[in-house]
């Protein structure tokens, strides 16, 4: 484990970064977000779920907006390490896309998530995201 500490200066570039890739993220902008990394990968620890390079994460953030058109990411609180930041984060959605498997409910979710995105230099490397699938599933029911 890396215990070095970080300069200022990365510390409020990476902030930068962050606010970037999640005003992105809430805007839809695909491009945009997917600008934020080195190499974009995603590791959705709820339902363990990996995305790894530019086409697999488009598709994903394109999936995610087709079944939750608004979804939002809200910060709780960030904490900073030498080689990662970790954000609390409230995600929250409508369900208005229906799927081979199931039809949208129409009903929205709120729920808790803590994302683990680790850093090269001022670049996301990797967003490991974790949170509740049943929260998110009993909301929705």
């Amino acid at each position: 484990m890396d215990v070095t500490p970080i300069g200022i200066a990365l510390r409020r570039r990476r902030d930068e970064v962050l606010q970037q890739l999640l005003e992105a993220q809430n805007a839809g902008d695909v491009t945009a977000a997917l600008d934020c990394f080195t190499h974009p990968r995603y590791e959705l620890i709820g339902n363990s779920r990996v995305y790894d390079g530019d086409d697999d994460v488009r598709r994903y953030y394109e999936m995610t907006r087709h079944y939750f058109p608004d979804l939002h990411f809200e910060v709780i609180e960030v904490h900073h390490a030498a080689d990662a930041v970790v954000a609390e984060l409230w995600m929250s959605g409508t369900h208005l896309g229906s799927g081979p498997d199931f039809e949208a409910s129409g009903k929205r979710f709120r729920c808790r998530t803590a994302v683990i995105f680790t850093f090269a230099d001022d670049l996301v490397t990797c967003a490991r995201v974790y949170y509740d699938t049943g929260t998110i599933a009993r909301q929705l029911a």
